[in-house]
């Protein structure tokens, strides 16, 4: 009987020429919430739905053009979920989506993580 080697893990390539990067799902996660934002903004949204000037306000330092970004990116990603009221003036909130909350495990593990470097 000849011995079987174990798969690959998807994070240990084996043929660097034939490896998409886009594939890994690691790697997809950590693009989903990188960026000096992104967890700030999960963060606002655990408790409660926001609106753009709340979370503008919360977010000490951010320019609209970099929220506005953020926010799409992680709309596209079905991180957060955008709401719009068709009302005068315009109203639009935002939330986490379930894979968002999703992310709480996660980002409350990174933080214990963290604490240990």
């Amino acid at each position: 009987m000849e011995a079987q080697t174990p798969p690959t893990p998807a994070y240990q390539v084996e043929d660097s020429d034939n490896y998409d990067r886009k594939t890994c799902p690691a790697e997809i996660a950590l693009k989903a919430i990188s960026g000096r934002w992104k967890l700030l903004i999960v963060r606002e949204l655990w408790s409660e739905v926001r609106r753009f000037g709340e979370l503008q306000r919360a977010l000490e330092g951010i320019t609209q053009k970099m929220l506005t970004q953020q926010l799409r990116e992680m709309e596209q990603d079905g991180i957060i979920h955008r709401e719009v009221y068709l009302q005068i003036p315009p109203k639009v909130e935002y939330s986490l989506t379930p894979l968002g909350e999703s992310l709480k495990p996660i980002i409350e593990a990174m933080h214990e993580w963290g604490t240990k470097l």
